[in-house]
Formats: C-alpha cells, sequence, structure tokens
C-alpha cells in the first residue's frame, strides 16, 4: 500500500471514529433531553442570469405561471401525494380514473398495471390547488427526449444534516444556483438546482 494510500484510509477511519463519537454523543445528549439539534440555515444563492422578485401582491395567473417555469417537467401526468389510515405516504401519478366504480380495482390491480389508467395532465387549476393548499402535487422532471430543468438531491438518512450542507457548500463554491429546504417531516433536506436556459 503506498503512503497516500495509508494516508488516505487512515483519514476514513478518523471520519468513522468521529461519526461514531458524534452519534454517541448525540443519543446521550438526547437521553438526558438537551437539545442539541443545529439549525440549517436556508439560504438560496442569487447569483443567476436574471435575478427575479417575487412580490406576495402577484395574481394569482402570475403565481402560477412563474412555477410552472421554475418546476417545468412532464406536462403530460403528475404526481399526487396521498396518505393511508395507517399512517403511511407517498405519491401515485394522478389517475381521472381512481376510484370510479366498475373501473378501478386499485385493491386488486396495481395502478402500473391498470389497463383502466387515465393519467392527468398538469393544468393551471393544478397548480393553484397546490399552491393553496388543497392538494400536494410534485412533478416528473425527466422529459421524453432525458433532458430536464431542474434537479432535486433528497438527504434523509444516516448523517443527512452533515451530507445536504456539504452538498450546498460544493455547490456555492463551484457557484452553482442551489437552494436548501428541510424536507416536510423535518428528518431530512433536499437541495434544489434549477437550470436556466438548458431547454427552453
Amino acid at each position: 500500500m503506498t503512503k497516500s494510500n495509508m494516508s488516505r484510509s487512515a483519514e476514513l477511519n478518523e471520519i468513522q471514529q468521529l461519526r461514531e463519537e458524534n452519534a454517541r454523543l448525540r443519543a446521550l445528549l438526547t437521553k438526558h433531553s438537551i437539545a442539541w439539534e443545529e439549525e440549517i440555515p436556508v439560504k438560496v444563492i442569487t447569483k443567476t442570469v436574471k435575478s427575479e422578485t417575487v412580490d406576495s401582491q402577484l395574481p394569482p395567473s402570475e403565481k402560477i405561471t412563474l412555477f410552472r417555469r421554475l418546476f417545468r417537467g412532464r406536462t403530460d401526468a403528475y404526481p399526487v401525494r396521498w396518505q393511508s389510515t395507517q399512517g403511511r405516504s407517498g405519491y401515485s401519478p394522478a389517475c381521472g380514473n381512481e376510484w370510479k366504480a366498475g373501473v378501478c380495482n386499485k385493491k386488486k390491480v396495481k395502478c402500473a398495471d391498470c389497463p383502466n389508467r387515465l393519467l392527468l395532465p398538469v393544468t393551471d387549476q393544478v397548480i393553484f390547488d397546490h399552491l393553496a393548499g388543497k392538494k400536494t402535487v410534485g412533478v416528473y422532471p425527466l422529459l421524453d427526449d432525458n433532458g430536464c430543468y431542474f434537479l432535486a438531491t433528497d438527504f434523509d438518512k444516516g448523517e443527512w444534516r452533515e451530507d445536504a450542507s456539504a452538498f450546498f457548500q460544493s455547490c456555492r463554491d463551484l457557484d452553482i444556483p442551489a437552494a436548501l429546504e428541510i424536507s416536510r417531516s423535518g428528518n431530512g433536506a433536499h437541495v434544489w438546482i434549477l437550470i436556466s436556459g438548458w431547454k427552453g
């Protein structure tokens, strides 16, 4: 083993030991009801080709237009968030035949295998309902030509705080405009990278 490989191996070993020590100390603080969770600052890098400000008094139609421009993806389908009575949740494609008697066999057939599946397109009303909090929808960012307008990275396991912060810092170091947000659950984070001018 070369000297640089031994040094790298020792560094990785030390990192692992430090992570284990952090986990042990966090557990000890939690056990004694001592608050320890650090706040991750939510920052948006504003270095963009064209900066925009969003006025809270913007008419709904302009908010919808802005939202659709920032979070562009497939327009022929979108996912909608669901939650079961057992507390499980997720996203499934919005279907025009969902729960229709004699058409939807959701309890027997998976949606992906259903011959009656009718994917619903993204409309301004869908976006309005999402922004108004009536329902939570997502976006399928990968287009038919394998292009996309944004990237979303998800951090929710293990050392997600450190991983999200490191990823976000790398974006800053490389002058990549990015935004960091804490997940809905509070137990994870997302880093968004909006790509202007890639397509369109």
